[in-house]
């Protein structure tokens, strides 16, 4: 059995992921995203799905990035 890095948990069922090359081992999605997922640079979300970039700036939508003074993003409607 394997530690989960975030919580600790010690489960027969962790998996891995790698992150450049690293590898990191979670006992659930959950954590997993809790400990790797980017966060919306206005609202501080976690950013589960493909988010919008703004230069170096990333937002989990196009209305946080709006709220935030960015004008060419937008959601897909």
């Amino acid at each position: 059995m394997a530690k989960c890095e975030h919580c600790g948990n010690d489960y027969d069922k962790t998996f891995e992921i790698k992150r450049d090359g690293k590898p990191h081992v979670f006992d659930s999605f959950e954590c997993a995203i809790h400990a790797m997922a980017p966060e919306c640079d206005r609202c501080g979300g976690k950013i589960i799905g493909h988010g919008v970039e703004a230069g170096k700036t990333i937002f989990c939508c196009a209305h946080c990035a709006r709220e935030s003074g960015e004008t060419g993003l937008r959601d897909r409607g």
